[in-house]
C-alpha cells in the first residue's frame, strides 16, 4: 500500500486502501452510513430553514416592535457614546449606559423611535429615578436645542402608527446607522 493510496475513512476513521479517486469510505457499510448521515444533516438544515420561515410568519407587530426597540437602543448607546448622562451629567464610562426616553415609550408609542426623545442616561437615573425627569427637562433643550425640544413636545401629540413593513425598514435603517457609527471608531 503506497502512502498516496492510504486514506482515513470519513465514517469509521480507519485507514484503508483507496481504490477509486474520490473514495472516502472504507467499504459499502460505511458508505451507506455516511450517506445516511449526510442525508440527515441536509434534512436538519432544511428543517432549520423551514422553522425560521414559519417562525417569521407567526411574528406579531409587537414582536417586530420589540426587535426594533433593541436595535434602536443600541443605536442610541453608540450615538451618545462619550457624552455624559443626559439627566445628572455623570461622566461617560462611570456608568452603564441606558437609552432613556424623555417621554416614556409605554404611554407615547408615537415617539418611541424618535431620536430626539431618547438619550444616553446612567442606570441610576434611568432605573432608580425613572429617568430623573426634572434634570432631564433642564438638560434636554441644551443638548438638542430649543426648536427641537418644542418640536418634540408637538410630536408627542401627533398620532403615529407603524406598519410591520415600516418596522422592518426601520430595523434595517438603524442597523446600518450602527454599522456606520462603529466604522468611525
Amino acid at each position: 500500500m503506497t502512502k498516496l493510496n492510504k486514506r482515513k475513512c470519513v465514517n469509521c476513521g480507519e485507514v484503508f486502501q483507496k481504490l477509486k479517486p474520490l473514495q472516502n469510505v472504507c467499504d459499502h457499510i460505511c458508505a451507506i452510513e455516511h450517506a445516511q448521515a449526510l442525508r440527515e444533516k441536509k434534512e436538519k438544515r432544511e428543517w432549520q430553514k423551514e422553522k425560521a420561515i414559519r417562525k417569521e410568519k407567526l411574528k406579531t407587530k409587537s414582536d417586530y416592535e420589540k426587535e426594533l426597540q433593541i436595535i434602536f437602543n443600541e443605536y442610541i448607546r453608540e450615538r451618545d457614546k462619550g457624552q455624559p448622562c443626559i439627566s445628572c451629567g455623570a461622566p461617560y464610562g462611570t456608568y452603564k449606559g441606558h437609552a432613556s426616553h424623555y417621554y416614556p415609550s409605554g404611554s407615547n408609542k408615537n415617539i418611541t423611535f424618535n431620536e430626539l426623545n431618547v438619550h444616553l442616561s446612567c442606570d441610576h437615573c434611568n432605573v432608580f429615578l425613572h429617568g430623573n425627569l426634572i434634570a432631564y427637562t433642564e438638560r434636554l433643550p441644551l443638548r438638542i436645542g430649543i426648536e427641537s425640544f418644542e418640536e418634540l413636545k408637538r410630536l408627542k401629540n401627533v398620532p403615529m402608527h407603524y406598519s410591520i413593513p415600516e418596522l422592518i425598514e426601520l430595523k434595517v435603517i438603524y442597523k446600518e446607522k450602527i454599522r456606520k457609527l462603529k466604522q468611525k471608531l
